[in-house]
């Protein structure tokens, strides 16, 4: 295979501009243009034999037959897959945190107050090919606080990882639990299913008349809960029993508010009625569930039976329950569950783009959208696949090619936390596999 991959030094001339208000990074010089590709768009039909042009970290042409520029720096990726990069709809990177103790209902926590850029968690996701993240709080509240939404640039503070609004507010939405994580173990909260919907029936109650008032005396909490009643801000619900999702679903009905049910555990067998609801879920597979009793009815088939229904499906990786890394896995299981391939693959990108808003610029690789995507040595959903680059906005983030990139698509558990590989555990489980073929 003909190396396809720049050095560290070309990695600095190849940034893109980030979102809307977000900081500017240096401009690309000239445009990119890999050819001789499978290109998986998401947008349509793969196509074979073609070219994908970058400019100023936006895609400029996708397609079989697209004009590449003059000036243009040609890569040979023939061999290679190309397709957008992953769209995790629920992940803890960054050594994120939320509310403490002392509440079980704190809106006005904000994720983006702890999460550490420079984490190598992150470095971690880019090897996986991640390229966005919903960076959330725990489960232990019934609102544990505002989430963060992340683009995966390399940055040193939480500016340079930000997605801005047009009105320049760093964008997340809002975490919301029930069922037994935030039960019993919060001063004030709740002992049973039936108060923790109580105690988040009377938050919104109360803070309907100060979202219609003057708000003269600001209360940071009401603030965000006014955003999640206008439907500002997108309501991400942990909930994994049947019975914990209709509960969500009456919330939901009662306040009007937007809501992308997280988890879902038991969401297959219910699927008509999420569907009805045209309420979307951000899915996890785990062929090892056990940790909580909420998870003994987790199966497989799960994201297949959503699919069938009309239920707008992502998957997550709810990092570290499923590694970064191993987010096409997910896709994968999916399929061995009865998803279709294509609904599968979207599942990693565009439709969690549309959960949360952002698939005019994300999850699809088509002309004026960010130049956000990944290198592959082959099939997507074949466990042999390797994660060859990842590139946010024009900017190649991870390069496999490179040893410091590499340890983190192969390392252990060290690697996350202190930037230096355990073992290459990785590569041997694959190199074992191989061997029994």
């Amino acid at each position: 295979m003909p190396k396809l991959l720049p050095s560290i030094a070309a990695r600095l001339l190849c940034v893109g501009a980030a979102l809307i208000a977000a900081p500017q990074l240096a401009a690309q010089e000239r445009p990119i243009a890999f050819t001789g590709a499978t290109i998986m768009p998401m947008s349509g039909a793969p196509i074979e034999n073609g070219t994908l042009v970058i400019e100023d970290g936006k895609i400029r042409a996708v397609g079989a037959d697209v004009h590449i520029p003059s000036d243009a720096e040609r890569r040979d990726a023939s061999g290679m897959v190309i397709m957008p990069g992953i769209v995790d709809t629920h992940s803890h990177i960054g050594q994120v945190q939320g509310a403490d103790r002392s509440a079980p209902i704190q809106p006005e926590v904000r994720a983006m107050d702890s999460i550490n850029p420079r984490d190598h968690s992150l470095d971690k996701a880019r090897a996986g090919g991640v390229t966005f993240a919903n960076v959330m709080p725990g489960s232990g509240h019934l609102m544990a606080g505002q989430t963060f939404y992340m683009k995966l640039r390399d940055g040193e503070t939480i500016e340079d990882v930000a997605i801005f609004s047009r009105d320049g507010r760093m964008m997340g939405g809002m975490k919301m639990a029930n069922g037994t994580n935030p039960m019993g173990w919060v001063s004030g909260g709740p002992g049973t299913r039936a108060k923790s919907a109580a105690l988040v029936r009377q938050a919104f109650i109360e803070a309907q008349p100060y979202c219609r008032g003057k708000r003269e005396k600001r209360d940071l909490g009401k603030d965000a809960l006014c955003e999640v009643l206008s439907g500002d801000r997108l309501v991400h619900h942990h909930t994994h029993r049947a019975d914990d999702i209709m509960t969500v679903l009456r919330l939901q009905r009662e306040f009007g508010f937007r809501l992308l049910i997280q988890h879902g555990m038991e969401a297959g067998d219910i699927a008509d009625r999420i569907a009805a609801a045209n309420v979307p879920v951000s899915h996890i597979l785990v062929d090892a569930p056990g940790g909580k009793l909420e998870a003994q009815n987790s199966r497989i088939t799960s994201a297949a039976d959503l699919e069938q229904a009309g239920v707008l499906v992502s998957l997550h990786s709810d990092d570290p329950i499923v590694d970064s890394r191993m987010m096409l896995r997910q896709a994968a299981l999916a399929v061995r569950g009865g998803m279709t391939r294509d609904g599968a693959l979207r599942a990693l990108t565009i439709n969690g783009a549309k959960q949360v808003g952002l698939d005019s610029r994300i999850g699809s690789l088509e002309k004026g959208k960010d130049a956000d995507f990944i290198l592959l040595d082959g099939d997507p959903l074949s466990i042999y696949t390797k994660v060859m680059e990842t590139w946010v906005e024009g900017s190649l983030v991870f390069d496999r090619s490179d040893p410091e990139d590499a340890k983190f698509a192969t390392g252990g558990f060290g690697t996350a936390s202190d930037g230096r590989a355990a073992h290459h555990h990785l590569d041997k489980e694959a190199a074992s596999l191989e061997g029994a073929r």
